[in-house]
């Protein structure tokens, strides 16, 4: 599994012109799953993201989780986190997990952090979606599991 977290100071995700999904302060994750993850791979990925300590705080060190702050998250798939470059032009993406895998692990991921206390939601699975955020530093952290 691997994530992309930006830290934003708001987030919105849009499908065919209409909006599915919309944050204030906290974090766009673009995560992608690979054939091996499994829902031990989200939990444990969802338990360092909440705990994550990337927000600042009075004294302008990055002290503060996204708990800490009272921040949400948007969780959005993203298969081209497999891309492969290595060979060609066009990008391969054979390293990514099929959809039957792929779509319930982003699901339970988002749920995961949904039980640790942080509001979250999710773009559309497999939809053409339009991500616009606000990043905030610009702080961004790609995790790999």
């Amino acid at each position: 599994m691997r994530a992309v977290i930006q830290r934003v100071r708001e987030g919105r995700v849009t499908v065919e012109g209409e909006v599915v999904a919309q944050i204030g302060q906290g974090l766009v994750i673009l995560l992608g799953v690979a054939p091996g993850d499994s829902m031990a791979t989200a939990e444990q990925m969802a338990d360092k993201i909440a705990y994550l300590r990337i927000f600042e705080d009075e004294n302008e060190k990055m002290n503060r989780s996204l708990l800490d702050v009272g921040g949400e998250a948007i969780v959005v798939s993203q298969f081209t986190l497999y891309a492969d470059t290595s060979r060609g032009r066009r990008p391969s993406f054979i390293g990514a997990a099929k959809p039957d895998l792929a779509e319930p692990l982003v699901t339970a991921f988002a749920e995961m952090l949904t039980m640790r206390g942080v509001p979250t939601q999710t773009g559309v699975f497999g939809a053409h979606m339009a991500v616009a955020l606000e990043n905030d530093g610009p702080v961004t952290i790609i995790m790999a599991f």
